[in-house]
């Protein structure tokens, strides 16, 4: 067993949860993957993470995709992740970034939601060409391509949260994590 997943396996159930929010913004899922511990290796812990997809329902993506940034802007509920995961896009050329503001808009009023994509390794020109395609997908299509994204991000910070040798401290979590734990939602 690694030393990250040991560590993890030891947290206490709330911060368990609250970390677990860091990588997927909806507390049931958090609640679901943290309740399963303890797990023998990594992946069991992604088996109980699909699991747990697997209960979700469309209301429950959208309300993790509002945790996050739109593509090429800073914010969201786990700000250091998502500048990690965006960081090609900083050396983007100001009309890349300028044509990424613009789609961004086009997309968010054709489908009600920020457009996600896994951006790690992903060049600018890669991402607005991909954002332009998927304008065309119908709302259902779209809202399964983006939760498929944004299942692609979560894999991802999951295996980070395991790597991180110092993952953040309980009370640098986001509002919405921090609520919803006092409000018992």
């Amino acid at each position: 067993m690694s030393d990250g997943l040991a560590w993890f396996n030891a947290l206490p159930r709330d911060d368990a949860e609250r970390r677990l929010y860091f990588c997927f913004a909806n507390r049931p899922w958090a609640v679901a993957v943290a309740g399963a511990r303890p797990y023998q290796d990594v992946d069991e812990l992604l088996a109980a993470a699909e699991s747990a997809w697997a209960n979700l329902a469309p209301p429950d993506w959208l309300e993790s995709f509002a945790a996050h940034p739109r593509i090429g802007e800073r914010g969201g509920d786990s700000p250091a992740s998502s500048e990690r995961e965006q960081a090609l896009l900083r050396q983007a050329p100001t009309e890349t970034l300028a044509a990424l503001a613009a789609e961004n808009r086009r997309y968010e009023a054709r489908f009600g939601h920020v457009f996600l994509i896994a951006a790690a390794g992903r060049s600018p020109d890669e991402i607005l060409a991909t954002l332009r395609r998927r304008l065309n997908n119908a709302p259902d299509e779209e809202l399964a391509v983006a939760s498929g994204e944004h299942r692609k991000i979560t894999r991802l910070r999951l295996e980070r949260l395991l790597d991180e040798p110092h993952p953040p401290a309980s009370r640098d979590l986001p509002r919405s994590a921090r609520g919803s734990q006092r409000s018992g939602k």
